[in-house]
């Protein structure tokens, strides 16, 4: 499974790349800061990606924007949310926007990771099928 990590915290980038490379069949394929350096990948890169993993609250741009343009996309591709901010009205703006889940940093890292896992597993069958 190839993956997108949308994070402007270099600590949390090097955690998560961490956990999302332990996962069999998983590679970090790019680590952006920014919204508008993972919106112009996303452009160029359309099929470089089965998931997008998106913090909302970047020190430039919005996760939001880096969502919808994650809309054009084929069904296995998924995008999701990690977030400090998992309050309601946040996690619903963000579905709207594009996400297929949300995740708090701090009290969902162990769903995100099953997440993952499930979807790594997805994208080995699809491979394995073609």
């Amino acid at each position: 499974m190839k993956v997108l990590l949308v994070e402007d915290s270099m600590e949390i980038q090097k955690q998560i790349g961490g956990i999302l490379e332990a996962i069999p069949g998983t590679r970090l394929v790019e680590v952006f800061a920014t919204g508008a350096q993972a919106g112009e990948w996303l452009e160029r890169h359309p099929a470089g990606w089965d998931l997008a993993v998106v913090d909302l609250f970047l020190r430039e741009g919005h996760g939001f924007d880096v969502l919808r343009r994650c809309r054009r996309r084929k069904p296995h591709q998924k995008a999701v949310v990690l977030s400090n901010y998992s309050r309601a009205p946040v996690a619903d703006f963000a579905r709207q926007a594009g996400a297929d889940a949300f995740f708090d940093k701090s009290l969902g890292l162990e769903q995100f990771v099953q997440f993952c896992v499930s979807q790594s597993a997805a994208c080995q069958a699809m491979s394995n099928t073609q």
